[in-house]
C-alpha cells in the first residue's frame, strides 16, 4: 500500500492518530520501533538540528525537503511532514507540494502566518489575509498528483485574531480543499471542545501537544473523546535527546570521564542492532570476492 493510502487510512478510522515527531533517519527509526504508525517531520525541531536556531522561519524548502527524504527512506511507515508557510506565494506553494511529493512523503501542513514565520506557540506572530492562504491551499491540492497525498491547513489566527476568525478561516480552508484542519494553539479544553463541536462530524482534526506551549496537555483517548484524529507530540522526543546530550557532555567536561552516565547510553549491541550493522556485514560477506 501507497504511504500517502495508508495515511489517510490512519487519519480517517475512527481510533486516534498519535503522531509522534522525529527530525532524522535515526529518530523516526526509533519511533517506527516504538510501534509508531506515522511519523511527523517537526520544522522547529529540523531549525535546530540543521542551524541551532530556534523555529523562526530560516530553514529553507529545500533543507526541509532533504531531511524529509532521509526520513522517509529510514522508515516503512508514512512520514507526515511541516512545510511552515509553503515558502510563499501559491506559485511556491506549488513548488512545495512538487518536492515533498517527489520525497515520499505522505502529506504535508501548511500554516497561514507571514513569512518569516514563527512557531506557534510564540508571541508576536501575524498572519496573512484569509483570502491568501485560501489560495495557497488551492494551489497545493491542484499541484499534488497522488489525491491521497493530505493537505493540512493550518491556522494561527486564534493568537493573533480570536477565535471567531480562526473558525472563519477554518471553514474558508475547508472550501478552499483542505482535507485536515490544524487549528493551532487553543487555550483551554473548552476551545479545543469547541473547535470539535465546529468542525468533527465533516473534516478530520489535529491537535498539537507541545510541552510548555498554549494548549493544555491530553492524552490522546482524551483527544479522540472531543472528536480529534490526529495528536501530535512535534518535539518531545527532540527535548529528552536534547538534555541527555547536554546532561552526558557536561559530565564528560566536568570529570573527564563518561563512566557516571553509563546508564543513560545505549549498549555497544543496542546501538548496532539500530543501526543496522548486521544487515551490512552480512551484505559485505555476500559480495565479498574470493
Amino acid at each position: 500500500m501507497k504511504p500517502t493510502t495508508r495515511f489517510r487510512e490512519l487519519v480517517e478510522r475512527d481510533e486516534i492518530l498519535p503522531a509522534m515527531g522525529g527530525y532524522d533517519a535515526l529518530s523516526a527509526n526509533l519511533i517506527e520501533q516504538a510501534g509508531g504508525e506515522v511519523v511527523y517531520m517537526s520544522g522547529s525541531s529540523v531549525s535546530t538540528t540543521t542551524h541551532a536556531y530556534p523555529d523562526v522561519g530560516v530553514t529553507t524548502m529545500t533543507e526541509m525537503v532533504t531531511r524529509a527524504r532521509q526520513m522517509v527512506n529510514a522508515v516503512d511507515i508514512p512520514v507526515f511532514c511541516d512545510a511552515d508557510t509553503g515558502y510563499g506565494n501559491p506559485i511556491n506553494v506549488v513548488r512545495t507540494v512538487e518536492e515533498y511529493e517527489s520525497a515520499g512523503v505522505a502529506g504535508i501542513h501548511i500554516e497561514d502566518q507571514s513569512f518569516p514565520k514563527k512557531c506557534g506557540h510564540f508571541d508576536e506572530k501575524s498572519v496573512i489575509p484569509t483570502k491568501e492562504m485560501v489560495q495557497k491551499i488551492r494551489a497545493a491540492t491542484d499541484a499534488r498528483e497522488d489525491e491521497d497525498f493530505l493537505i493540512v491547513a493550518r491556522t494561527d489566527a486564534r493568537a493573533v485574531n480570536g477565535f471567531d476568525d480562526a473558525v472563519d478561516r477554518c471553514d474558508q480552508y475547508l472550501d478552499a480543499g483542505a482535507d485536515v484542519l490544524f487549528f493551532e494553539a487553543p487555550t483551554s479544553e473548552s476551545e479545543l471542545r469547541r473547535v470539535a463541536e465546529e468542525f468533527g462530524d465533516d473534516v478530520p482534526l489535529l491537535a498539537n501537544m507541545t510541552e510548555g506551549g498554549e494548549t493544555p496537555l491530553f492524552t490522546a483517548q482524551e483527544f479522540e473523546e472531543f472528536g480529534y484524529d490526529i495528536v501530535l507530540y512535534p518535539a518531545t522526543g527532540f527535548k529528552a535527546a536534547q538534555k541527555a546530550l547536554r546532561d552526558v557532555y557536561n559530565e564528560i567536561a566536568e570529570t573527564g570521564t563518561q563512566k557516571g552516565v553509563m546508564d543513560k547510553l545505549v549498549t555497544w549491541q543496542e546501538r548496532n542492532d539500530l543501526n543496522g550493522l548486521d544487515e551490512v556485514i552480512a551484505l559485505e560477506q555476500k559480495y565479498a570476492s574470493d
